[in-house]
């Protein structure tokens, strides 16, 4: 039987190579030996990626079974399909096209008996993978409560990242866990997936990989079989993915990779950015071609970008430019706290409305996934639609929907659906038999599910350890509810979650969820401190929650950045530009310098993501744990190039003298340069304009302001009016006339007969 003919058409080589400029063609053209793609932001990645492999099938250089392509996500094997197809003007079959675990699975299942696998191997989700480890702790007696069985698995997970089998784990790699028992517990959960016929995602590459390294004439069969690998996203392999790629590449070693290393935002999930650096080191006599023309943005954009991330140490370098007119400078706005910002973003974007700009076409782009709730309820009052691409809305996330049950039974103890919810969250040993049990007596009795539980708790009808939990958590219902009624409702929230041990549980969560989990906890507390009481506030979410119905209208996209990698929008907003929330403090203690430059990065992918205008802003106060607190601006802040920023000459702003083509520093070794004060011509009270002269806010010259006694009068932009009670130095607790009682800084009051 003949093979089928190569899709050899040299007489339409040049059509698909005309649109391409240069650099572009010369990263289509070059063929022959390890080649890398430093692809910009918006300057033509996929149409290069695509175009290469149409060349090298129409011109006969490798037939469709002897491409290996690899991509991150499914939708992108899809894209470059049917783009391909369409340049050869056919469908290509028998290629291999896919993500790296769809690859390596195909591979795996060829040879799985190698490691101890049968070909119908199944590959476990990761209810399955909690499931099976939970079951192995109990065998083991390792008390799950103390070492949770997600914990455990983020540890499983990170070793695989890193393509450590079990004999591979070195005890500078091994972790404290369980009483260093992590390593023990990690070959007997390979031992059972393998009795149990079934392997993780992460098993796909590191099984693939021991089945390449111990076995010289498979791995052989494949090298001689793909004679061109292509990779896409470079910059977000992990160090199993670069392994597994330069097991491959060893015979041909034509391997182009396409990426950008100042793109490079997910290692906080394994993603290794000197895979990237040190491409030219591991493929020595590679050629390296920099896409730097950007077909998206402007240049005061571009610029700004670019000397931004130019603070990076650990890259490449490029520098992006265009052809497109100058177009707005990047406008940099600082405002008195978050209900200020979103109320300033939700005015700007009715403002492009009324001038015809499509919703679709903006995006507000924060770094956490609490800051979205502020922009959420403001966007609602306006009668925006939105949509929160990445995640649910606020009000929608398992941990809110979870504390408002909670919150829910406490106000109605009637309310039967929010109880079965949190019956047995975090975990008490109440199962569904016991649930069913409930609804039987509830039915039978006409009460609701917590009075059937009290019930319960009084007869025999349940085993001793479930009545015993039952019983303690309606305790906790009636104490919680007696609580109310002389507690603040924020009090009882933070409350309420301590003690039922929900946020215990998600504090003892390792998945790189958790933390942001707990961050929507504490949001959710700082939006009820804008009600009078726990009623109202649950009141105002089934208001929220009602009007956020399906919207099939055009909408405005609420998403985090690391969500907005790959897409791009006329406007763009990025709000929360201050140190400890971005960059984010978090990730400066766990990684130090290297956390510092992805952070830098994720603000380079912000930046990158808008056509035609960029707004970014910071504020003077955010609310951390219900306590109001001063913010200082982002260091990336400061790190904007001035020539191509334009700071906003109305309220809100902070600023800074100039300093060279940068702004100086935006706060002082002894506090801020810059404070906010209120504007004569502005209102009263929360998110009140800020004074400008010239460049800078500047301190008011008003004598006392620092000074304040036990009984003097004040007045606060956020609290109002209030009598200061006590003072040392410039912390002041301040008893507001209509907020209570409040811990200050001095800097942030003036008299009260000045207000």
């Amino acid at each position: 039987m003949s093979e089928p003919a190569p899709l050899a058409r040299t007489d339409h080589v040049e059509p698909y190579l005309k649109g391409l400029n240069p650099p572009q063609r010369e990263a289509v053209l070059a063929l022959d030996g390890p080649v890398l793609v430093l692809a910009g932001a918006g300057t033509g990645k996929t149409r290069v990626l695509t175009t290469r492999l149409a060349h090298l099938l129409i011109t006969g250089r490798a037939r469709p079974w002897e491409l290996l392509a690899v991509t991150f996500t499914n939708k992108a094997a899809r894209e470059m399909k049917d783009r391909v197809a369409a340049l050869v003007g056919r469908p290509v079959e028998g290629w291999w096209l896919g993500t790296f675990h769809s690859l390596a699975a195909r591979v795996l299942r060829s040879h799985a008996e190698l490691v101890g696998l049968k070909p119908s191997f199944t590959i476990l989700d990761t209810d399955d993978q909690i499931r099976l480890l939970k079951q192995l702790l109990q065998s083991e007696q390792v008390d799950e409560k103390r070492w949770p069985a997600r914990a455990l698995l983020g540890v499983i997970e990170r070793w695989k990242d890193r393509g450590l089998a079990p004999d591979k784990v070195t005890a500078t790699e091994d972790v404290e866990f369980a009483g260093g028992r992590a390593l023990a517990l990690y070959r007997e959960y390979q031992d059972r997936l393998r009795t149990l016929n079934a392997c993780d995602f992460g098993d796909l590459l590191l099984h693939t990989i021991t089945i390449f390294t111990q076995n010289a004439e498979i791995l052989a069969q494949y090298q001689r079989k793909f004679r061109y690998l292509l990779v896409d996203e470079y910059q977000d392999t992990n160090v199993a993915q670069y392994l597994w790629l330069r097991l491959l590449a060893r015979e041909h070693r034509n391997i182009c990779c396409v990426g950008d290393d100042d793109q490079s935002i997910y290692g906080w999930r394994g993603a290794e950015v000197g895979n990237i650096l040190r491409f030219e080191r591991d493929f020595p006599g590679a050629q390296v071609i920099r896409l730097e023309r950007n077909y998206r943005s402007t240049p005061h954009i571009l610029a700004a970008a670019s000397g931004l991330i130019a603070h990076n140490e650990g890259r490449l370098g490029k520098t992006l430019w265009t052809e497109e007119s100058e177009g707005e400078k990047v406008t940099l706005r600082g405002v008195w706290d978050g209900e200020e910002e979103a109320r300033l973003v939700g005015d700007e974007i009715e403002a492009l409305q009324r001038k015809g700009v499509p919703l679709g076409a903006i995006a507000v782009l924060v770094r956490a996934g609490f800051q979205t709730r502020e922009f959420e309820e403001r966007f609602i009052t306006l009668g925006l639609p939105y949509r929160v691409v990445g995640g649910p809305r606020f009000y929608e996330r398992q941990e809110i929907r979870d504390a408002l049950a909670y919150l829910r039974v406490v106000q109605s103890p009637d309310d039967d659906l929010a109880f079965e919810r949190i019956v047995n969250l975090p975990r008490r040993g109440i199962g569904n038999a016991t649930v069913r049990l409930l609804h039987g007596v509830g039915r039978s009795q006409g009460v609701p599910l917590t009075e059937a539980a009290r019930r319960l708790t009084q007869t025999d009808e349940l085993k001793p350890n479930v009545r015993r939990a039952l019983a303690g958590l309606i305790g906790d219902f009636d104490r919680w509810r007696s609580m109310s009624m002389g507690m603040r409702h924020t009090e009882l929230a933070e409350t309420i979650l301590d003690e039922s041990g929900y946020t215990m549980m998600w504090q003892a969560d390792r998945t790189p969820e958790a933390p942001g989990r707990l961050e929507n906890l504490k949001e959710l507390v700082n939006a009820m401190e804008e009600f009078e009481n726990l009623s109202g506030f649950l009141e105002h979410v089934s208001l929220v929650m009602e009007n956020a119905e399906a919207d099939s209208r055009e909408m405005v996209s609420l998403m985090t950045l690391h969500s907005a990698k790959g897409l791009e929008f006329d406007t763009v907003f990025l709000p929360g530009w201050e140190q400890g929330l971005f960059p984010n403090q978090r990730a400066l203690e766990e990684t130090g310098v290297a956390g510092l430059e992805e952070e830098r990065r994720l603000a380079y992918v912000g930046l990158t993501r808008a056509k035609r205008k960029v707004w970014v802003t910071f504020a003077a106060n955010r609310r951390v744990h219900g306590l109001w607190q001063t913010s200082v601006p982002s260091r990336f802040v400061e790190e904007l190039p001035r020539e191509h920023i334009e700071m906003a000459s109305q309220q809100g702003v902070y600023g800074s003298a100039p300093r060279g083509n940068h702004w100086g520093p935006l706060w002082s070794d002894t506090g801020p340069l810059a404070r906010p004060t209120r504007h004569r011509s502005e209102r009263r009270g929360p998110g009140a304009g800020l004074t400008i002269e010239g460049e800078a806010l500047r301190l008011p010259d008003e004598p006392g302001a620092r000074g304040f006694a036990a009984g003097a009068r004040v007045f606060h932009q956020k609290f109002g009016y209030g009598t200061v009670t006590a003072s040392e130095g410039d912390k002041l607790d301040i008893a507001f006339d209509k907020a209570g009682s409040k811990k200050v800084l001095a800097p942030f009051v003036i008299p009260a007969e000045r207000a």
